[in-house]
């Protein structure tokens, strides 16, 4: 598995601190000795990257982060983005959709937040609009899956019913989380699929360390579940873990839940 550090952060001055994420994420990794599935983890042996980013120069970065992100489609069968705040997944997606086109694959997008970050978008997309942005530059609304919803402006809501952007509620997931994993795998069945992971969909008694943290989120223990199921597919080629701060965690935990999640990808 190709672990790509991207830290990237466009934020509106919100999100400094999510650039340290990715090397603090792999230091917890390397505390953790095996996955649940009794897999050996030893972070030596992975192929690790990073995108050396300098967040002052935001059309730079988002040129840097599609570059790598296409190359590393092209030539690594499965590949974990490291944020960053969720701005990055603009320019990855970006690269997605295009690595896609130009394999005649149909491209799939599944996003765990409690934001659908569907604002109008910038010139260069925020953490807030980068959805809308990838949208209206070509990316299948009818292809993208959005779970976990629960803080949406009226603006975005307006986005998501006209473009028919699907969405599935946390009630709707606590009903019957195996449902959800079956409506997942039908979602993306004959599809390439990209998986992109705010860590606010967690609820912050779990997660703390994030910038827009919402109450009433999914446990660690249901997210992980869910992502073990998610890393059986076999069409899955990429998944990003955006929106973890350090500056903003408390004993480590959000870090700790990072580096878990990692670890059940292995």
């Amino acid at each position: 598995m190709y672990i790509v550090r991207v830290p990237g952060i466009n934020g509106l001055g919100r999100t400094g601190g999510c650039e340290k994420a990715g090397n603090a994420i792999l230091d917890e990794l390397r505390k953790i000795h095996s996955n649940e599935q009794w897999i050996p983890i030893d972070v030596r042996l992975l192929d690790l990257e990073e995108i050396h980013l300098d967040n002052s120069n935001i059309e730079e970065v988002n040129r840097l982060i599609y570059k790598n992100s296409f190359k590393a489609f092209e030539t690594k069968p499965k590949i974990v983005f490291l944020g960053g705040d969720h701005s990055i997944s603009y320019s990855t997606c970006k690269a997605f959709l295009d690595y896609c086109k130009k394999e005649d694959k149909e491209a799939c997008l599944i996003i765990f937040d409690s934001h659908p970050d569907c604002m109008p978008p910038m010139q260069e997309p925020t953490h807030e609009g980068w959805l809308s942005k990838l949208v209206e530059d070509g990316f299948p609304a009818e292809n993208i899956l959005l779970i976990g919803l629960r803080n949406s402006w009226k603006t975005e809501i307006e986005f998501l019913r006209k473009n028919n952007i699907r969405a599935i509620s946390i009630n709707q997931f606590l009903l019957n989380i195996e449902d959800t994993c079956d409506t997942i795998m039908e979602f993306s069945n004959g599809k390439e699929l990209y998986v992109s992971i705010d860590i606010d969909v967690i609820d912050p008694a779990f997660a703390p360390g994030t910038g827009c943290p919402v109450v009433g989120g999914l446990t660690s223990r249901q997210f992980i579940y869910l992502i073990q199921r998610i890393n059986k597919i076999k069409s899955l080629k990429a998944v990003d873990i955006v929106e973890i701060n350090p500056d903003k965690d408390i004993n480590n935990m959000t870090i700790k839940l990072g580096a878990k999640i990692l670890g059940e990808l292995i």
